[in-house]
């Protein structure tokens, strides 16, 4: 059951982004912001966490799980180093994911050719 809430979670999500897309002038750019910002707010507001308790990875793998790793990771050094934290923490939780992504598209960048 857990598998299909997250795969139904997930591609609510994802449905939804795409109507956005297709019904506005939204560019997926825009909206891979407003969705990591959406993450934002709801991290703040503490619905993001019984999101993920709910859906599991199916709130994880959206570009929203983005905007909460970086406000939990911010929060988190917040409480501990005051507002200087914030600037210390906000890729503490989201590094990991950030190096993976530079590092894999370096790789693709030498192994692939761009076509005009």
């Amino acid at each position: 059951m857990k598998l299909i809430s997250a795969f139904i979670f997930c591609g609510f999500v994802c449905g939804i982004s795409q109507y956005i897309i297709e019904k506005t002038k939204f560019t997926p750019g825009h909206m891979n912001t407003l969705l990591v910002v959406i993450g934002c707010f709801l991290s703040g507001f503490k619905i993001y966490d019984k999101l993920i308790l709910k859906f599991g990875a199916g709130a994880t793998c959206p570009i929203m799980n983005f905007g909460h790793l970086l406000v939990t990771g911010a929060s988190k050094m917040y409480d501990k180093y005051g507002f200087i934290g914030l600037f210390k923490g906000i890729l503490e939780n989201a590094g990991g994911g950030i190096s993976i992504a530079i590092v894999s598209s370096f790789i693709i960048a030498l192994i692939f050719k761009i076509k005009h």
